[in-house]
């Protein structure tokens, strides 16, 4: 059974060995990769990226850390975009107070031009939030009420009550290399409760290298170390926890589905 890396940032400099990077995700079961947008400009670059390598599909949107660096894209731009075979969803965007690189108004005025973009495409959205879990309920519930979308809270590192709220809202949690941290031990006990068809796995490579590769580069072969660590904390086989996220990956990513990319190993 092999894995899907949801999310990861193959277009950033780190990756001058882009070529062997793909190579090693796949010889250690890492079928797909996602590369995930944090600039629209740079979309071209991600769009080059993809049609290279059939292993890679990628993302349109702008990361609450350049919210106020680029032009901000309308939501009928971004459904634009988004229509290339090779793009599944929309984002990252969201909020980020641990930072706080953009003003607040204007990432949650970029954030919900992205919602709108989803809800008009019927892609999906990936959602960084950081630090941010209060305003962000209230955002995803407004929007919600609005009109429905599907998403994901990315590289999930927040507290239970957004958890609870993504629940309860039908979203999609997606958990990094950080689950294998030494003090992750509340974000494990939110892992152990998440319901395993709503789960993804990621890397957001090439940050967060998962023990035992702490301290390094991380890269999407690293993947599977966090499909073992929450495989042990759920209790439940590796094949499991692998057949499960690889599933759910292309229920979230239907467009990868659609390009032919199967559920059962490939």
């Amino acid at each position: 059974m092999t894995l899907i890396d949801s999310h990861c940032h193959l277009d950033f400099p780190d990756f001058a060995d882009l070529d062997a990077t793909v190579g090693r995700a796949v010889a250690a079961g890492v079928s797909h990769m996602v590369t995930i947008s944090t600039r629209v400009g740079n979309v071209a670059r991600l769009r080059e990226i993809a049609y290279a390598r059939p292993e890679v599909f990628y993302t349109v949107g702008t990361h609450p850390h350049r919210a106020h660096e680029e032009p901000e894209a309308t939501p009928e731009e971004l459904v634009a975009l988004a229509a290339d075979p090779r793009c599944v969803a929309i984002g990252e965007a969201g909020l980020d107070y641990h930072y706080d690189k953009a003003p607040r108004d204007v990432a949650a005025r970029v954030f919900r031009a992205h919602i709108a973009a989803a809800r008009a495409s019927g892609l999906p959205l990936v959602i960084h939030s950081r630090d941010a879990d209060d305003d962000m309920a209230t955002i995803l519930r407004e929007e919600t009420a609005r009109g429905a979308f599907r998403a994901v809270l990315h590289c999930f590192t927040s507290g239970r009550g957004l958890f609870e709220a993504g629940m309860e809202l039908g979203l999609y949690v997606s958990f990094s290399g950080v689950l294998t941290f030494k003090g992750s031990d509340a974000l494990r006990e939110i892992a152990r409760d998440a319901p395993l068809d709503r789960v993804l796995v990621e890397t957001d490579a090439p940050y967060l290298a998962p023990v035992p590769f702490r301290g390094k580069r991380n890269e999407p072969a690293h993947v599977v170390e966090t499909a073992k660590a929450l495989a042990q904390v759920k209790g439940v086989a590796f094949d499991e926890v692998a057949r499960a996220t690889r599933a759910n990956s292309l229920r979230f990513y239907d467009k990868m589905a659609e390009a032919g990319v199967k559920a059962g190993a490939a």
